[in-house]
């Protein structure tokens, strides 16, 4: 029986960083991943959760479920401005997969309305499970935290293997593909990392990448949720200290941005 419901803790409207044109991101609750640098702590759990709200002095639930035809009737309110900015809908998460089969009906009907889909993912996932999810999707974000295996798993508490072997079937089957590199100071950075990094893109065919610093955007979210964050005293990272990271992905032939 299909899932009719999912926890989503974000519908952002007029996004304009999440794939062409104008967008509406759906955020799912959920990740398996464990990533200690976590920009959006609020959204790792996949069930509704408390968190205080300094402003107002109160607490607030982040996270509420939502059937099928309640996301799609929200999203579809901007249909004029997907078809005038060639946008469409992204979803993202945490990690979207952690609710595949809603997420992979939502994007089969939305593609049954005409709308351009993307999607932002760890590629975490059975391999079955991503296969169904991807053949629904246009434009696929693909995190790559690390290219170390062992190193992978102190960081993020999972195995690189079923990332990789994901990541490789999504190339397989042509879909456009954008790996996404999340620069973390002392994890993942310095010219060693990179040229590592470039070495595997190479060995996987990925031509295109993006770079995206580490920031502090999600501080405050650790304190609001009662939780420690171990990024506390580690400055953010700006985007000229990584160009030396760009030249080792374009002298290995990977066209490469920062975000």
């Amino acid at each position: 029986m299909m899932i009719d419901t999912a926890c989503i803790f974000n519908i952002q409207k007029f996004s304009i960083h999440d794939g062409p044109g104008i967008r509406t991101v759906v955020f799912f609750k959920g990740c398996p991943l464990k990533c200690y640098w976590c920009s959006n702590p609020e959204s790792q759990s996949g069930k509704p959760e408390k968190m205080k709200d300094s402003q107002k002095n109160q607490l607030t639930t982040v996270g509420k479920y939502q059937t099928l035809d309640e996301v799609i009737s929200e999203v579809m309110k901007d249909e004029a401005f997907y078809e005038e900015s060639n946008g469409g809908v992204t979803l993202s998460g945490g990690e979207v997969l952690y609710q595949a089969e809603f997420a992979t009906e939502l994007l089969r009907r939305l593609k049954e309305k005409s709308i351009h889909t993307a999607s932002e993912t760890t590629g975490f996932a059975k391999p079955d499970v991503f296969s169904r999810y991807i053949d629904q999707v246009d434009l696929l974000y693909f995190d790559v935290k690390h290219h170390d295996e062992t190193q992978h798993k102190l960081g993020t508490g999972v195995s690189l293997k079923p990332i990789l072997k994901n990541l490789m079937t999504a190339l397989d089957k042509q879909l456009e593909v954008i790996v996404r590199v999340p620069v973390i100071p002392g994890y993942n950075d310095g010219a060693k990392n990179a040229q590592a990094f470039a070495d595997l893109f190479n060995q996987l065919g990925i031509t295109t990448i993006e770079l995206l610093p580490f920031h502090q955007f999600g501080e405050k979210k650790y304190t609001s949720l009662d939780r420690n964050y171990k990024m506390h005293d580690i400055p953010q990272l700006h985007s000229e200290e990584l160009e030396y990271f760009k030249i080792i992905m374009e002298e290995a032939d990977i066209t490469c941005s920062i975000q």
